[in-house]
């Protein structure tokens, strides 16, 4: 199975923020579409922060856990500081075309969590590990199934 077939079937639509957004903006959007994480992409300050930005390269990640992580040591100060002062720079990204095997070991090597999938530079889509083990049960699922109809039918 590969990454295009988890886009297919989840859809490509992703929420999107711009590092220029701040700290209570993300948490606003998260809270809003009920995930954990956001791809920061390219954009000015104008740009509407909750549309799918496709055509605009990623520049970083942010997560509940970069905010958490950081507010201990900001205090509440933190909510007004921008995206870019708490996101990941290093970004894992993935193609359309890769393995769902493979990046489910990048995700569980790397201890990430959200994986965005950029095709021709342009951000096309997002895996999570909920993603990837919901397609992995899946095929399970269906090896299980043919096995029965295997041996029903007497093998």
């Amino acid at each position: 199975m590969r990454i295009r077939d988890i886009i297919r079937t989840k859809g490509a639509e992703v929420a999107t923020i711009t590092p220029s957004a701040s700290v209570s903006q993300l948490l606003a959007l998260l809270a809003a579409h009920n995930i954990g994480a956001l791809p920061v992409v390219a954009g000015d300050a104008d740009m509407d922060i909750t549309a799918t930005a496709a055509n605009h390269p990623v520049v970083g990640m942010v997560s509940e856990r970069d905010v958490v992580r950081r507010l201990h040591d900001s205090g509440d100060g933190l909510l007004e500081r921008p995206v870019a002062d708490i996101m990941s720079r290093k970004v894992t990204s993935c193609a359309p075309g890769d393995a769902v095997d493979d990046i489910m070991r990048v995700m569980t090597d790397r201890r990430i969590r959200h994986v965005p999938v950029v095709e021709d530079g342009h951000l096309i889509g997002i895996v999570s590990i909920g993603d990837i083990v919901k397609s992995r049960i899946g095929e399970l699922e269906e090896h299980r199934s043919h096995l029965e109809a295997y041996i029903a039918s007497g093998g």
